[in-house]
């Protein structure tokens, strides 16, 4: 049976002092699978784009800003991450260069400027897996890749991240 992710763009923005990343604190709607988390924008691509049309779309779309610069940092492909165990692959940029006042809200949530620091700082976690206890609340699976988007190694990643119940079971990437 052929293999048919659902194909997406996640991006970053950063702040003009790079020191902050604009973030979706997805909290309007209940029956949202991001429900309370904390999240780079993007989505799905559409049928006519192409990976750049698409991520410059959602940034627009959900920030209400021209993306003007895009690295693509790499790629993730999830495995049952889903709502209903669907499979995803996700295109991962970082946006350092853009133009116009990022909205507040959206119809999915509150747009935050997130220290950069914070969000490295929430990939961090104990003996246990657990991350630190006020962590900002991210997927589980962000803190494998997240270090990797902000890093200074300018090569891209592409990994696998399977998803079971919520939960990333697995983690593996290269870099190219």
């Amino acid at each position: 049976m052929p293999y048919t992710p659902i194909v997406a763009t996640l991006g970053y923005v950063l702040s003009p002092d790079r020191q902050s990343v604009l973030m979706i604190h997805r909290n309007s709607r209940p029956d949202d699978h991001h429900l309370g988390k904390y999240n780079g924008l993007g989505g799905k691509i559409e049928a006519d784009e192409d990976v750049v049309t698409g991520m410059i779309r959602e940034v627009r779309e959900e920030a209400g800003i021209e993306a003007l610069e895009l690295r693509l940092r790499g790629t993730v492909n999830w495995p049952g991450f889903g709502k209903h165990g669907e499979h995803w692959l996700g295109f991962i940029f970082l946006i350092p260069a853009w133009q116009g006042m990022p909205y507040t809200e959206t119809q999915e949530g509150r747009l935050e400027w997130v220290e950069l620091a914070r969000i490295l700082a929430a990939c961090q976690v104990d003996a246990q897996g657990n991350p630190p206890a006020q962590a900002l609340p991210m997927w589980p699976g962000d803190r494998f890749f997240l270090p990797l988007v902000f890093g200074d190694d300018s090569r891209q990643f592409h990994g696998v991240m399977p998803y079971q119940d919520g939960r990333p079971v697995s983690w593996r990437y290269r870099w190219v």
